[in-house]
């Protein structure tokens, strides 16, 4: 049995919520574990790393063991998606991966600094 990329996320932040349902729709067929971490706060201890970095950004563990986030964590979806296997692809194109590494940092962190100040959790 092929193992199952698991995805680590906050459903307390209403942008990454609304995401992560419309991805768990197109992720029926595939071998993905949905983590909540604001549910479960002890998620987060499987990944050896402080919960307020996965509630600012998107863990996944990939089907060979390795922890991915931000960014690198939706390529690990993309990946593992056969209608997304596109994305993951045009992702990697070099340049354009760290353009959108970058991105993904920036508005990760302005999302969380938004959710904190609204005492989303």
């Amino acid at each position: 049995m092929a193992t199952k990329v698991r995805v680590f996320y906050n459903s307390a932040c209403p942008v990454c919520d609304v995401g992560i349902r419309a991805q768990k729709k197109k992720n029926t067929t595939c071998g993905v574990e949905w983590e909540d971490v604001h549910l479960d706060n002890a998620k987060a201890q499987q990944l050896d790393v402080d919960l307020e970095f996965v509630r600012e950004r998107l863990h996944v563990i990939d089907t060979q063991g390795h922890l991915r986030v931000g960014y690198e964590a939706f390529i690990a979806i993309w990946e593992n998606s056969p209608s997304e296997q596109w994305k993951a692809r045009f992702s990697k194109t070099p340049g354009l991966r760290w353009c959108l590494n970058k991105i993904y940092n920036g508005f990760a962190r302005c999302l969380y600094l938004w959710n904190r100040a609204l005492k989303h959790w």
